[in-house]
C-alpha cells in the first residue's frame, strides 16, 4: 500500500492513535546541544498499483544473490498492508517483507521513535543526481517526513550529498533546488525546520573529498559556493575526515583550508576511518581534540560524525562480514564518551534507517533466526549478545540527553538505557 505526497492530514491524525505522540517538541531555532541523524529515505518496493521498485533493497528483485543490505529492519510494528512482501523469501513459515519510505506510515513510525526515545530529528538526505526524480515525484519522501515532523515534534533540515555530481552543473543544481525548497515546497517555512541564529540549516556533504567523485575541484570554487549560501543558510559542510590536515581523504590543495574556514559548522566523514574502540580513542587524540581546537579558534561550531559498526557484504559481495563490530553497542557509545569528553556541543550519527552499510540505529532485528531463512544477514547478536531490537534507539537517547544536559557520559555502556 503507498500513499501520496501531501501526506499532511493524514499523519495528524495517524498520530492520535500510534504511541509516542506526547514528548515535548525539540527546539528548532538553535542545532547547540542537537543530536541529529542522517535519513536517507531511499528505499522504496513495489506498491500494489505497480509503483515503485525495489530501489536500495537489491538489484533487480531481492533474492540471496542480489540483495544490497546487510541488516533486516524489525518490521513487527507495521501492518503487512503497508509492506511489501519478498518474492521467494520467508521467515520461517511466513512472509518476508521490506517496506517503502514513500509511504507515510513508515516514515510516521521512524518519526515515532525518535520521539518515543527522546531523539531531535534528521538531516534529510537529498542526492544531486537524483533531484529531477525526487521533483518528478512530487517530493513524496520529504514531504512524508515534513508531516511526520509535525505529528511528532521533531525537527530535520536538508543535507545534499553532491557524490557524483557534474563539475559543471552540480552548484547551480543546487542553487535551483535550494530556491525551489524554499518557495514551492516552502521546507524552511516549516515550524520544525531546524534553524540556527535565525537562519534556516543547510548542510553539504561531500566537497573536498580527494577520490575525484566529489566536485568541485577548485578549492575557490567551493569557497565561492559556500559563501553563496551563508548569505542565505547557517552553512554546515560535510567534510573529509582530515579535512584541517588535507592529508589521506581530504584534497591535498592548500586553498581548500579557506573554504573550509569559510564553513559556519563543520561535519567530517569518518565512517570506516577507525576500525576498533582503541582506534576510536586514537582518533580522539590526534584529529577529534585538535580539529575542535581550529574551530573554536576560528568561531566554528564542530559537528563530528559517530557510527555504530559497518558491514556491506551484501552490497559488495567481496567486502568481510561485519566489517566493523558493533560490539554490543560499545563501539558506539566510546566515540559519544569521546565528544563529549573532549567538549563536543553538536553531534550527528550515521544514520537512521543505513542497513545497506549496516550504520542503521532504528530497530533491526536481535536474533538471525528474525531475519529472513534465505541469504547472508548481521543481526545483533552477531557479537554474542542478546540485545532487544531497540537497544541502538535506546544508546541515542541516552547520548542525546547528555548532549542537552550539557554533561558527560559514563565511559562504559550503561546497562539499562532508557530505563
Amino acid at each position: 500500500m503507498k500513499f501520496n505526497s501531501h501526506a499532511g492530514v493524514l499523519l495528524l491524525s495517524l498520530a492520535a492513535c500510534l504511541p509516542g505522540a506526547a514528548a515535548d517538541k525539540v527546539d528548532s531555532t538553535t542545532l547547540e546541544h542537537k543530536v541529529l541523524f542522517g535519513y536517507q529515505g531511499w528505499f522504496d518496493c513495489p506498491s500494489a498499483d505497480g509503483k515503485g521498485n525495489w530501489s536500495h533493497w537489491s538489484r533487480g528483485v531481492p533474492s540471496p544473490e542480489t540483495t544490497s543490505i546487510d541488516m533486516y529492519a524489525d518490521l513487527s510494528e507495521f501492518a503487512p498492508a503497508d509492506l511489501c512482501a519478498i518474492p521467494g523469501m520467508t521467515i520461517g513459515d511466513k512472509p518476508a517483507y521490506l517496506f517503502s519510505a514513500h509511504n507515510a506510515r513508515i516514515v510516521l513510525r521512524h518519526f515515532q521513535w525518535m520521539e518515543k526515545y527522546g531523539l531531535d530529528g534528521v538531516l534529510v538526505q537529498r542526492f544531486v543526481g537524483d533531484i529531477a526524480r525526487k521533483r518528478a515525484g512530487g517530493d513524496e519522501v520529504l514531504r512524508n517526513v515534513m508531516a511526520a515532523a509535525a505529528a511528532t515534534g521533531r525537527t530535520f533540515a536538508i543535507e545534499y550529498d553532491i557524490s557524483g555530481g557534474r563539475p559543471a552543473t552540480f552548484a547551480q543544481q543546487l542553487k535551483d533546488d535550494w530556491d525551489y525548497l524554499t518557495n514551492t515546497v516552502k521546507v524552511t517555512s516549516h515550524p520544525n525546520y531546524l534553524h540556527h541564529k535565525g537562519k534556516p540549516v543547510l548542510s553539504v556533504w561531500g566537497m573536498g573529498l580527494s577520490d575525484g567523485k566529489h566536485p568541485p575541484a577548485n578549492p575557490a570554487d567551493a569557497k565561492e559556493l559556500v559563501e553563496y549560501f551563508k548569505e542565505r543558510v547557517t552553512y554546515i559542510g560535510g567534510t573529509p575526515a582530515r579535512w584541517r590536515t588535507l592529508k589521506a581523504d581530504s584534497s591535498k590543495d592548500e586553498g581548500w583550508t579557506a573554504a573550509y574556514r569559510a564553513m559556519d559548522v563543520v561535519q567530517p566523514w569518518t565512517i570506516g576511518r577507525y576500525r576498533s574502540i582503541q582506534a576510536a580513542d586514537e582518533w580522539r587524540t590526534n584529529e577529534l581534540e585538535p580539529d575542535l581546537a581550529e574551530l573554536q579558534k576560528n568561531g566554528q561550531i564542530y559537528m563530528p560524525v559517530i557510527f555504530p559498526g559497518f558491514s556491506w557484504h551484501n552490497l559488495n559481495r567481496d567486502s568481510q562480514e561485519n566489517a566493523i563490530p558493533r560490539l554490543r553497542g560499545e563501539f558506539l557509545w566510546r566515540q559519544a564518551y569521546n565528544a563529549r569528553a573532549a567538549g563536543v556541543t553538536v553531534l550527528k550519527i550515521a544514520m537512521f534507517d543505513e542497513i545497506n552499510e549496516s550504520t542503521a540505529m532504528f530497530k533491526v532485528v536481535s536474533k538471525r533466526s528474525q531475519a529472513p531463512d534465505q541469504g547472508y544477514w548481521l543481526t545483533l547478536d552477531a557479537d554474542g549478545a542478546d540485545l532487544p531490537s531497540d537497544w541502538y534507539l535506546r544508546l541515542a537517547g541516552e547520548i542525546t540527553k547528555a548532549f542537552h544536559a550539557g554533561r558527560q557520559l559514563s565511559r562504559e555502556v550503561p546497562a539499562h538505557p532508557g530505563e
